[in-house]
């Protein structure tokens, strides 16, 4: 049997690597910027040091954070059209406009010029002071000013821009500048040269910065005619030191911890480590299934061998009827019904109608029975809730492997030997009907991750369920990805468990 353990844990390291890898592939494709996401959730704060989130510094520092400067993996399999530094880019709409221009023009070191002319021109465009350009263009007169006790002399001046003109060329200018920064289509990027060219010409103001933007023309210019579209055809393969998967999977050495040590990142929402949030709601989960599913199987093993033992009685035929009213009600309509049963002032008032825990006298340092004592009478409705759902499955489950079994010749056997009814069904029975149930068990293990986003809605206990449903209703990806790698993880250690119980409860199953 230890051997065979062993061999089976040998095989879920690969299983494992594969499960790390494509959660580490869902995370990095994720739609949107999380460096982005990041500043805005740091902004929702308020305050000075937050808000300065938003500047190119910090969303800088925030990239180097997160690993994003970075390559992606130990290497990468592209074509001789593309940079193998592309992932020094900051903005993530920028690199993937820079790698569809290598791909249609080819000529990576041209796709540079261009973006780098592309950047001058807009932070030139963003320098034009509006107020210097009203004064530059304008005409003044002296003209004399009676204000009744006084006379003097002002400057008046008639500027050939108004204010609000300049402005509005500057955001124009700006605007498809920095479009153009994310455009990969040559007509749209041609209609959108050709509308700065005409609002160069038209806008005389313009021209201290007009050298940049002839700049941009040339370096597109170039791109078109010295394209080399046939490098795109030819493979190379680029391979990398430090990474983001390496970072991600064992750390940086320093702050970040790495996901085998329960780093997961940075959450979207509110900007807290994700191993933080997760461990605390996965307890709460975690306390309910497991206590569901040992008292599911406590009550509906007993119900299961005692219906197939009296197979067609009243009580198999009542147990069931009874059994599937209670399967086919939803966990939202019991758990509200005992809410208003046992949690309502106007019946009675036995347990508390919400929580998880009392905050104003619960202490973390209480010891573990003081603890459980506490939590319990917030735990028996919700329990209840979880528990009821999984007596008519279990047990019908249960009923069919033992009717199964007990018509096996090996039973008739024992029985014609003289062993007693009780030891018949309880020792020869029993164990070679317990495969289903461990199979069962196995599947529902890994829900522990999970929780159950109605119920823990409904008693507004703050575990795994509402959790999820928040993280994907926000695009919380690095919790969704969590998630996803634990669920995983969880799954392997239940195929485990349940093919060393097999071994255990039937002895026609030998490991050796």
């Amino acid at each position: 049997m230890l051997r065979y353990i062993l061999k089976r844990l040998i095989v879920f390291i690969p299983t494992l690597i594969a499960i790390s890898l494509l959660a580490f592939v869902i995370s990095i494709n994720a739609p949107g910027d999380p460096v982005e996401r990041l500043s805005k959730s740091a902004n929702k704060e308020g305050t000075a040091s937050e808000q300065s989130s938003s500047t190119k510094k910090v969303k800088q520092e925030i990239r180097k954070r997160l690993g994003l400067d970075l390559p992606v993996f130990y290497l990468s399999l592209a074509t001789m059209a593309d940079s193998d530094t592309l992932y020094k880019i900051d903005d993530k709409a920028h690199q993937d406009n820079l790698l569809r221009l290598s791909r249609k023009y080819g000529n990576w070191e041209a796709v540079q010029n261009y973006y780098l002319a592309l950047v001058a021109a807009a932070e030139v465009t963003s320098n034009i002071d509006v107020e210097e350009v009203c004064k530059l263009n304008s005409t003044f007169t002296i003209q004399e000013i009676n204000d009744g006790d006084s006379t003097y002399l002002d400057t008046i001046y008639a500027s050939n821009y108004s204010k609000n003109e300049i402005t509005q060329v500057k955001s124009n200018t700006s605007f498809d500048i920095i479009s153009l920064q994310e455009s990969y289509n040559e007509d749209i990027i041609l209609s959108k040269l050709t509308d700065l060219e005409k609002r160069y010409a038209e806008n005389e103001f313009l021209a201290p910065t007009k050298e940049s933007f002839l700049a941009v023309q040339k370096a597109f210019k170039n791109l078109q005619e010295n394209a080399t579209p046939w490098k795109t055809y030819i493979p190379k393969i680029t391979w990398y030191g430090k990474n983001q998967y390496h970072r991600w999977l064992f750390g940086d050495g320093g702050e970040r911890k790495g996901v085998l040590r329960g780093d997961f990142g940075i959450s979207y929402i509110d900007n807290q480590p994700v191993s933080d949030k997760i461990w605390k709601k996965f307890t709460v989960s975690f306390v309910f299934i497991f206590l569901s599913i040992l008292l599911s199987y406590i009550i509906s093993i007993p119900i299961g061998i005692y219906s197939a033992y009296k197979k067609n009685s009243a009580f198999d035929k009542g147990s069931s009827v009874i059994l599937f009213v209670l399967y086919s009600m939803p966990g939202f309509f019991i758990g509200t019904l005992l809410l208003y049963a046992f949690a309502n002032p106007d019946t009675l008032v036995w347990f508390p109608e919400s929580g998880w825990q009392d905050p104003s006298i619960y202490q973390e340092d209480w010891g573990l029975f003081k603890s459980m004592a506490h939590h319990w009478p917030y735990m028996v409705l919700p329990l209840i809730t979880y528990t009821y759902s999984s007596f008519a499955f279990l047990s019908r489950i249960m009923r069919v492997g033992m009717v199964d079994v007990m018509g096996q010749d090996f039973i008739r056997t024992a029985r014609a030997k003289g062993l007693g009814e009780k030891k018949v069904v309880l020792k020869h029975a029993l164990r070679n009907s317990l495969l289903p149930i461990i199979t069962v068990f196995a599947n529902i293990f890994p829900v522990a991750i999970g929780g159950s986003v109605i119920i823990e809605v409904i008693f507004s206990l703050p575990g795994m369920g509402l959790e999820t449903f928040n993280a994907i209703l926000n695009y919380d990806y690095p919790m969704i990805v969590a998630i996803f790698t634990i669920s995983g993880f969880l799954t392997v250690i239940g195929y485990l468990v349940a093919d060393i119980l097999y071994a255990v409860v039937d002895p026609r199953i030998s490991y050796s």
